[in-house]
């Protein structure tokens, strides 16, 4: 039985972690990157320990991180950043064609003449905004290497992710055992037991949620690729990326790239091709990826992931966002165990 002083200290020593985590948001970010890398990356590294010493295998694994995430950099941004350039230049000439062809025909169908829309404010107003964020992107590189401190600190967050992600590869299990000494004997069984049950129910949503996201860009993208859709990849991307959120990323992908298919073909084949490309994907999804990559031991309801990430960015900033996900499916796994305790307990019978 848990004495009411053990719990008014763990209540004050997680009030006092989390003011700590609000005070220290703005330099903690770099550590929780290179924890939650390290964290991902440990069980590959645990397997090449079998063959190498761990030294050599977290160098390996270190080096492969720092190539994916070049490639993606020289490879995938360009890519994308000509895509929304592309996209942004093309939306003036889309709203004439809104305005002459489609507008007549909707207040005809409706029965109910639609405003006409002011094309060349609206064209004015895009093509402004758009200069003012090149404008503001300048301000911000020129504010960026002419303050020197703002210039240390992307240096020093681009140094320190590498370095402290490498030491934390290296030092992970021996982390963990030494955080294992400190738990009280009397409590030491369900602590374990439920910090076993976090690794596995973090492991399965971090590294098969990501995996999962991953594929479906791929998916989504290759399939709009080959059915000539434009902005195939940033759409694919988008879409993969908002699919943490069960079905999100399907809708949001079908109405962008059904839009986008509509725009540019004008027929109903285009049309299919976008449905069958997300209903493919969500089919591979359902069937293959989410049970081989992610299992149904997490049981985070869509709410409560979007409600998660809200919450978090709202507390928090970008460290609230990056911890969101992973301190709602922690409390989850404490909220069954205390659910169960409950359910056993006097009170509850």
């Amino acid at each position: 039985m848990v004495s009411d002083s053990l719990k008014w200290l763990i209540i004050f020593s997680a009030i006092i972690f989390g003011w700590l985590i609000y005070l220290l948001a703005p330099i903690i970010t770099p550590f929780l990157i290179s924890g939650v890398i390290a964290y991902l990356f440990d069980p590959l590294v645990d397997k090449l320990e079998k063959k190498f010493s761990r030294t050599f295998s977290v160098i390996t694994i270190f080096f492969l991180i720092i190539i994916l995430i070049l490639g993606l950099f020289l490879i995938l941004i360009p890519i994308l950043h000509n895509e929304i350039v592309k996209l942004i230049q093309y939306a003036p000439e889309l709203l004439v064609r809104i305005q002459n062809e489609y507008l007549p025909l909707i207040s005809d169908f409706i029965g109910y003449e639609l405003k006409s829309l002011d094309i060349e404010t609206i064209r004015n107003s895009l093509r402004n905004n758009w200069q003012e964020v090149g404008n503001l992107a300048s301000a911000i590189m020129f504010n960026i290497t002419s303050s020197g401190q703002a210039l240390f600190t992307i240096l020093a967050y681009l140094l320190l992710i590498p370095v402290v992600t490498f030491y934390l590869l290296r030092d992970w299990d021996e982390l963990l055992e030494k955080m294992k000494i400190l738990i009280p004997v009397k409590f030491k069984k369900t602590i374990i037991s439920l910090f076993n049950e976090c690794d596995n129910v973090l492991s399965e949503f971090l590294r098969g949620q990501l995996l999962v996201m991953l594929s479906l860009s791929l998916i989504y993208s290759s399939g709009l690729w080959l059915a000539g859709i434009e902005y195939s990849l940033l759409t694919g991307f988008f879409s993969g990326f908002v699919s943490f959120v069960p079905y999100l990323g399907a809708i949001t992908g079908i109405v962008i790239a059904g839009t986008i298919a509509f725009f540019q073909h004008q027929d109903l084949l285009h049309l299919l091709f976008v449905a069958l490309v997300f209903g493919t994907g969500q089919a591979i999804e359902g069937m293959i990826l989410s049970p081989l990559l992610v299992g149904d031991r997490i049981g985070l309801h869509p709410v409560a992931v979007i409600f998660a990430v809200m919450a978090g960015g709202q507390l928090f900033g970008f460290t609230g966002i990056l911890i969101a996900l992973p301190v709602a499916a922690v409390l989850l796994v404490v909220g069954r165990f205390v659910f169960d305790k409950y359910t056993i307990s006097k009170l509850y019978s």
